[in-house]
This record gives structure tokens, C-alpha cells and sequence, in this order.
């Protein structure tokens, strides 16, 4: 069975380790690992470092094949979610205490992205999306944001 991979952009190359993360399959960094290791094919030869890929490639990792297409239109998702004390917001935590991935719905094809992080014991909104680019852009400095806290001591 061959699995669909969308481009973010239409029909413009990407790298391929950023469309397989935003896929789901693993984490920009741990993809570009696998890649390294030879753990990932593109269009019949092993992947390398840098690989872009356009609609129409074709890839196999961990012995499923995938294919390119574009994604004229697609819009990314984006969710509002009060953390309450006592999850902390990253993927796992090797401790075993609760995050935030865990209560979120779960997406096929896709990841969410949070936009910040709120401390273990605090309290508050955060924001997750699907869109890598979109979460970038609300958190680089660059784009001077306007952000607003409120704290109880």
C-alpha cells in the first residue's frame, strides 16, 4: 500500500526530511538521522542529507512507499488548549509525567506543532498547529509579536 505525502507549497520543492515531518513520521532531526544512516529511499536510491523532493517522487522508509503530490489549498489546523498544572509541554517525558501531546486529538498524516510552552506547574493557553512554517513565524523573535502575560503571585 502506498501512502500519500504532501507538499506544504504548490508544486515548489521541499526538503525531504521536512515533509516527512510534517507527515508524522518522525521529527526533522531524527529523520535527517535515518536519512544519514541510509534508513531512507527516494525514487529507488538512498535518500541523502539535503534531498528535495517534488510531486511525483517516490520513497520507501521502514519498508512503506510513499509518494509526492501537492497540496494545492491545503490549510493547516490550528487549536486553542488551556494546559492545566501538571503536564508538561513536550512530546514524552522519560520521568513518565503527562504532556500535553497526550490530550490533544489525534491526527493522521499530520503533526501538531506548539506555539511556546508553559511551564509544568503553570497554568494557561497554548496554541498547536499543523503548519511547522505558521508556528515559526508567531514565535521568531524576528517577527516582534506582541505577546501578553498575566501572573498571580
Amino acid at each position: 500500500m502506498t501512502q500519500t505525502l504532501k507538499l506544504r507549497t504548490d508544486g515548489k520543492q521541499e526538503r525531504l526530511h521536512k515533509v516527512l515531518a510534517t507527515s508524522g513520521l518522525g521529527s526533522r532531526r531524527k529523520l535527517e538521522e535515518r536519512i544519514l544512516q541510509g534508513e531512507v529511499k527516494l525514487n529507488g536510491q538512498p535518500a541523502e542529507l539535503g534531498s528535495v523532493v517534488s510531486p511525483g517522487d517516490r520513497g520507501e522508509l521502514d519498508s512503506k512507499t510513499f509518494v509526492i503530490r501537492s497540496a494545492s489549498g491545503r490549510l493547516g489546523q490550528v487549536l486553542m488548549y488551556h494546559k492545566p498544572e501538571g503536564e508538561l509541554t513536550a512530546r514524552v517525558d522519560p520521568e513518565g509525567r503527562p504532556t500535553v501531546f497526550e490530550s490533544l486529538p489525534f491526527l493522521k498524516g499530520a503533526r501538531w506543532v506548539a506555539v511556546g510552552r508553559l511551564d509544568f506547574n503553570t497554568t494557561g493557553l497554548l496554541l498547536f498547529t499543523t503548519d511547522g512554517e505558521l508556528a515559526n513565524r508567531l514565535m521568531h523573535p524576528s517577527n516582534e509579536l506582541p505577546r501578553e502575560y498575566v501572573a498571580r503571585a
